[in-house]
């Protein structure tokens, strides 16, 4: 494992570990976040612990045209249950994904600094957010990088309050992406929820050209 430094770089993917941890340290910077997601590589880490930086093999992935919608689903969009915007409500995303209670996970990796660094990355058109809105009350949504001179979404997290609200976030973003002919949507890690919308593990080194 490479400890970073003030220098805005990061060791080579293959020098990650089993799990895919590859670096520590180092800080949220605008420019080290840019640099770390335009080559792959993204933080992930505890309150309780130092930055931790990760490039996972193999690499959960969605490619655009092969997006599953359930018959569900796909009523459920057709009837407008609910009312999907982008970057309406983006503090208010994140907020959300940071105090949902999720199976498993007592404390959560969206800390105040991330935040903060997501927000400056939002404020600069670089960071999107998609919400779902149920009566007027935001009731899930999604955040996540967009590098739109790659064409790929890196996706960070989502949140439900009711019943297929983050499907319907998802889902939506997609087709939008699908319309821009982008090549993926980063999922980073296997997500059984992701797997039954057509996501799919692929070897580090096939995402890696897709950032090329």
């Amino acid at each position: 494992m490479v400890l970073l430094t003030d220098k805005i770089s990061f060791p080579n993917h293959s020098e990650a570990d089993g799990d895919g941890l590859l670096a520590i340290g180092g800080d949220l910077s605008t420019e080290r976040l840019k640099h770390a997601y335009s080559t792959g590589i993204f933080p992930w880490f505890n309150a309780d612990e130092p930055l931790l930086w990760w490039s996972p093999d193999p690499r959960m992935v969605l490619i655009p045209k092969e997006l599953r919608i359930s018959k569900s689903m796909k009523t459920i969009l057709k009837r407008e249950y609910f009312q999907i915007t982008f970057n309406k409500a983006f503090k208010q995303v994140i907020h959300n994904c940071a105090h949902t209670k999720r199976k498993g996970q007592d404390d959560t990796w969206i800390t105040k600094d991330m935040t903060e660094a997501y927000t400056k990355l939002h404020d600069l058109g670089i960071a999107t957010s998609v919400e779902v809105w149920q009566d007027n009350c935001l009731v899930g949504g999604l955040y996540g990088i967009d590098l739109k001179d790659k064409k790929v979404f890196c996706g960070e997290s989502m949140f439900s309050k009711v019943s297929n609200a983050s499907k319907a976030a998802f889902i939506t973003l997609v087709e939008s992406l699908k319309i821009k002919d982008y090549k993926l949507i980063d999922c980073q890690v296997h997500n059984n929820h992701l797997e039954s919308l057509g996501a799919k593990e692929i070897p580090r080194k096939d995402f890696l050209t897709y950032l090329k």
